[in-house]
């Protein structure tokens, strides 16, 4: 189980942002050169970095502007054909989710005049 599991949405956001602030701040870049670069305020940046709440959009300007966006990867790895769909004669990669299905059973024979 990662670190993760037991966060709050808003420590993850936290957590990543101050990571976010960390690489900046290694790299040597000020806050006015991070903005400049992903193209949003210096606000936003200090935002960001306080852990106040940026959107998806906006962090990922940030990471392409730290030259980060390859680590996108790793949050959701692109999906394979599975090992038997390769055997398989049809090749098919999943569209849809089927659900869940319900199986009724009936409880008891049912007779005139059971209530």
């Amino acid at each position: 189980m990662s670190d993760y599991a037991l966060l709050s949405d808003k420590n993850i956001e936290v957590s990543l942002c101050s990571r976010l602030e960390s690489e900046r701040l290694r790299r040597n870049i000020t806050q006015a050169d991070l903005a400049r670069q992903a193209g949003v305020s210096v606000r936003t940046i200090r935002r960001m970095e306080k852990g106040e709440g940026i959107s998806l959009a906006t962090f990922i300007r940030v990471l392409k502007a730290l030259r980060l966006e390859e680590r996108l990867d790793a949050l959701l790895p692109e999906q394979d054909i599975s090992p038997i769909a390769r055997v398989s004669k049809t090749m098919r990669v999943r569209e849809r989710a089927s659900g869940k299905r319900e199986t009724t059973k009936p409880s008891s024979d049912w007779q005139w005049g059971d209530q």
